[in-house]
């Protein structure tokens, strides 16, 4: 189980709770609801592996978070975003970047020692870049998986990524140093007031002296993380049995607001949460996409089968994508602007491609990911972005839906569906007599007219609000008093003499 609502169970009432089980490793708790997250409903979370590869090569273990922050609740920004007064889809943009939910951390430190940090990126919209001044960083776990150390000065950590990395201290304490978490500011249309794009906090070795402020960089580069082996070696999946291509849109529809698109589909959520659906509709049915929803873009996987998932990119920003259920093999990335994916033979695939759950693409680029198909159940795979997520930029993955039928759901999660009244029975329509009719299902709005363009929806917007202003100008002017006007008019024309003289 991982929370996602609508797909593998309901929303969590008020005063109720619920039962997960993590692997090993370095993840996040946050709420799949309505944005909860961007509020507050979230936090790190480490499961401690007593047989992980580096114990005993660190003195002591550190947890640092870095996310956005918006002086409104997500419910109305969300209001704001899909809305036909914002026909480009322009996305809202945070006040201010946090580090472990504040700013100006003070992290203590003593000297010769060396720390394994945890980070994660909990924010709904910014990548950060995060660097430590005067000190290298050597990683050694993203995702949940385990690497082969690699040194870097600086990390770009998108939302839902997560870096584990060894760094040791100096041998004395001279100084204090800045960490710096800089957001990345590619994909902010309008900056808003009050913005604050970078946080800092300190290595603190002593606190009598004073704490520097951050050194200014003319550039951001950063690791790439395409170069990081696994600490396993786990070899390229070479045989690929199912192979699928999901392709990256925005545009609008008919009510006029802009929505994100796999396929040309925009996710809308199902009455009954996907995993119940499998579960009672049959097996023959449950491996029919159909059951599934016109809008949920369902991807039937046999079970162990290799999977290959080919993203491209119609967008001209870069997105995190993140896949639920499953670590993945990330086997190549293009760069910026390469377009579609094209396998022409001339690409070499790396021998141990870096494994983890969330990997960004670059605007108007690829990348090919591949997983082994052995976790039954219902996940999803979607854009990480809060706003883009809102939007309908999520694919549903079915994973062997005949080995779905052995699960056991336990009863409280099926109440948490009762105390808000939704069904637990049925396609994603709730139709239980004919699993093939989706009468009755969540739809999104209708698309655009024929012939109409989101550049045309911009257009009539702004010219309607020219002719409103017209509209207004022209009333204001009607009703004021003719001898109002004459008298104004006078009193212009004596202060104009007035001024001659």
């Amino acid at each position: 189980m991982d929370g996602a609502v609508g797909v593998t169970q309901c929303a969590i009432p008020p005063g109720k709770s619920f039962t997960y089980d993590f692997k090993p490793g370095t993840y996040w708790y946050h709420a799949h609801n309505n944005g909860q997250y961007l509020d507050g409903l979230r936090g790190p979370v480490v499961i401690h592996d007593p047989k992980g590869p580096y114990e005993g090569k660190y003195d002591e273990e550190l947890i640092l978070s870095f996310s956005d922050w918006y002086h409104q609740p997500t419910k109305n920004l969300i209001k704001e975003l899909i809305n036909v007064e914002n026909p480009t889809g322009a996305e809202p943009v945070p006040q201010a970047a946090l580090m472990n939910d504040t700013q100006n951390l003070q992290v203590k430190v003593q000297p010769g020692k060396t720390y394994l940090i945890r980070m994660v990126n909990m924010g709904g919209f910014a990548s950060h870049y995060v660097w430590f001044e005067g000190h290298q960083m050597r990683v050694v776990e993203v995702d949940g998986v385990w690497t082969e150390e690699a040194e870097a000065d600086r990390l770009y950590i998108t939302p839902a990524q997560r870096y584990s990395v060894l760094l040791t201290t100096k041998d004395d304490a001279l100084e204090n140093f800045a960490i710096i978490g800089a957001m990345d500011e590619e994909l902010f249309d309008v900056i808003p007031d009050e913005y604050n794009a970078n946080v800092t906090g300190w290595l603190v070795y002593d606190d009598t002296k004073p704490l520097p402020s951050p050194t200014p960089v003319d550039e951001l580069d950063w690791f790439d993380d395409m170069t990081l082996v696994p600490y396993d070696r786990q070899e390229l999946l070479e045989r690929v049995d199912y192979s699928f291509n999901l392709d990256v849109k925005m545009d609008n529809l008919g009510d006029g607001a802009n929505y994100a698109f796999f396929n040309d589909v925009t996710y809308v959520g199902p009455k009954v949460p996907s995993l119940y659906t499998a579960l009672s509709v049959g097996t023959t049915n449950a491996a029919n996409p159909r059951v599934y929803g016109s809008n949920s873009l369902a991807q039937i996987l046999k079970h162990g089968d290799v999977v290959e998932l080919v993203l491209n990119n119609g967008d001209d920003g870069k997105h995190p994508f993140h896949l639920h259920g499953h670590n993945f093999q990330v086997v190549y990335r293009s760069d910026e602007d390469a377009g579609d994916f094209v396998n022409d033979g001339s690409i070499e695939l790396p021998r141990y491609p870096m494994r983890r759950d969330t990997v960004f693409v670059q605007g108007n680029g690829n990348f090919v990911i591949r997983f082994v198909a052995d976790n039954p159940g219902v996940w999803l795979f979607h854009c990480h972005i809060e706003w883009h997520m809102d939007q309908g930029l999520i694919a549903t993955i079915v994973v062997a839906p005949e080995a779905i039928q052995g699960l056991e759901i336990p009863s409280d999660h099926y109440d948490a569906c009762r105390a808000v009244g939704a069904p637990i029975r049925g396609n994603a329509a709730g139709n239980i007599m004919d699993v093939l009719d989706l009468t009755g299902e969540n739809r999104p709005p209708p698309p655009l007219p024929a012939g109409f363009t989101a550049k045309g929806y911009v257009a009539l917007f702004f010219s309607c609000i020219s002719a409103i202003i017209g509209l207004l100008a022209i009333s204001w002017y009607g009703v004021i008093d003719p001898g109002a006007k004459e008298s104004n008019v006078e009193s212009q024309n004596a202060s104009a003499q007035e001024q001659e003289e």
